[in-house]
């Protein structure tokens, strides 16, 4: 396309009308500024009765824009913790809106202080494709039980559920309480430089730097959920079925295409061919076949499909031996793979995976195991698999990442009651549960006095004999 035909080409009209959507909902939110607990469980009863009544046009969206996504993974993995999330919320909302009393010092009383939850006003939400709709719902409850009003960019890369989702959500919210917002990526570049009065994106760590840039222009403040690559620790004890099938569940889920999945595995040298064997044993026991098998999921689009492949090759030209797990894929079905003998040279061993193939790196001792993950960027998620507590602690002690799963994968996200986010290259801030509630407001620290005020004590003029008391009573 030419310059001429491109000044020429229309803009996208989500592209022009994103800064009038954005001055719609803060007016809204002027209008009522603090939604009363009512209000919003209301809003969270009729999210959770649209998600319940529409499941199977849920699923199949999605199916749709990945090309296969079993009906049961969508539910697993994205229903049923949406709605989990409703539940909670709602069961605990009013304990989240009332005001925290804190304490006074002396020398300040007669007084009182506390917190108040006030809700911060018009939040982003940048969802990205691999769980389109449990990473937009999952946001979207922490902000409506703050009392905000939200806008969602849907990916690009699923287009289906995009449209579903915002025909759903109107339905039950006018635009200015909630929007959906579609477009291409420079819908998604022009969402992210609004000045919203907080921005949560999930995605690549360096599409995250670009959006924290963004942000900065107008100093919103962002959570973002990035993920890098996050081990799995193979224990010299753990049985190897139990590791193997936990990880393989991980790692196969939705094909690998999860920010928490993990991204190599760290096996004890003596181990490796016993894990090896009872890696592919549970992979083949959970999908025994590749070919027109519903339950196992597509690559989304050609282009990851594609970026997979040069991972492979780049590892093989460079020396690694490559184990698929099936013979061969069909259309975007990847076959599962496993990687050994790699080196921090390869392109997989460098990026997130984000799909089906395991690097399978051997240690010699815990020591060089936490040394080898310490040695790398903070992960999104930290497995280990094992039962003996004391390494257990020394590993929780010993690494940082964004949260930890003993003896499984995954299901640390589908816990309401733990915060959820990263560290360093994997993220910053945490939402779900309270802890998306309290990303979403504004904690506001309150100091009350009434009609007698005995800090005139300490007003000019100085010197006075009252103000030497009070510094002898306080200044020590």
């Amino acid at each position: 396309m030419s310059i001429a035909d491109a000044l020429l080409t229309p803009l996208d009209p989500e592209l022009e009308r994103l800064p009038a959507l954005l001055e719609q909902q803060r007016c809204s939110f002027q209008a009522n500024p603090y939604p009363t607990a009512a209000e919003r469980i209301q809003w969270l009863d009729a999210l959770h009765h649209l998600l319940t009544s529409n499941q199977q046009g849920i699923a199949e969206a999605i199916s749709s824009d990945f090309g296969n996504r079993s009906a049961d993974e969508t539910l697993l993995a994205e229903l049923m913790p949406s709605l989990h999330g409703i539940r909670y919320a709602k069961r605990r909302l009013h304990k989240w809106m009332k005001p925290s009393r804190r304490s006074v010092g002396l020398a300040f009383q007669p007084a009182s202080a506390r917190v108040v939850y006030q809700p911060l006003g018009v939040i982003g939400v940048i969802v990205p494709w691999n769980y389109p709709l449990y990473l937009a719902i999952g946001p979207l409850i922490g902000a409506l039980a703050a009392g905000n009003r939200v806008m969602l960019k849907m990916s690009e890369s699923t287009p289906a559920t995009g449209q579903l989702l915002k025909g759903l959500l109107r339905q039950i919210f006018p635009e200015e309480q909630v929007a959906v917002v579609l477009g291409e990526a420079d819908v998604g570049i022009a969402f992210s430089r609004l000045p919203f009065d907080h921005l949560l994106f999930t995605g690549s760590t360096s599409i995250g730097r670009q959006v924290m840039r963004a942000a900065a222009d107008n100093l919103t403040p962002v959570t973002l959920e990035l993920g890098g690559k996050s081990p799995a620790i193979v224990s010299a004890s753990v049985p190897l079925a139990d590791a193997a099938e936990r990880i393989a569940f991980g790692k196969t889920l939705n094909a690998g295409q999860t920010c928490v999945a993990p991204d190599y595995v760290l096996v004890p040298k003596a181990r490796v061919e016993g894990f090896i064997d009872a890696y592919r044993a549970a992979v083949r026991r959970f999908y025994p076949q590749l070919a027109d098998n519903p339950d196992y999921t597509s690559i989304i689009n050609p282009r990851q499909h594609a970026r997979l492949q040069d991972y492979l090759d780049d590892a093989q030209a460079k020396g690694a031996r490559l184990l698929p797990l099936f013979e061969q894929g069909q259309a975007r079905r990847m076959p599962h793979h496993l990687l050994l003998n790699v080196s921090d040279e390869m392109r997989v061993m460098q990026d997130e995976i984000f799909g089906p193939l395991l690097p399978v790196v051997p240690y010699e001792g815990i020591e060089q195991a936490l040394a080898y993950v310490n040695a790398r960027p903070r992960p999104l998620a930290l497995y280990y698999f094992g039962y003996d507590k004391t390494e257990q602690q020394s590993v929780l002690e010993r690494t940082h990442s964004g949260g930890v799963c003993l003896n499984d994968t995954l299901l640390h996200v589908a816990q309401d009651d733990l915060p959820f986010g990263g560290v360093g290259p994997s993220g910053m801030g945490h939402y779900h549960g309270h802890e998306g509630f309290l990303a979403f407001s504004k904690a506001k620290g309150v100091f009350i006095k009434q009609r007698f005020n005995a800090a005139r004590m300490i007003y000019p003029p100085y010197g006075k004999a009252l103000q030497r008391l009070v510094y002898k009573l306080f200044v020590r």
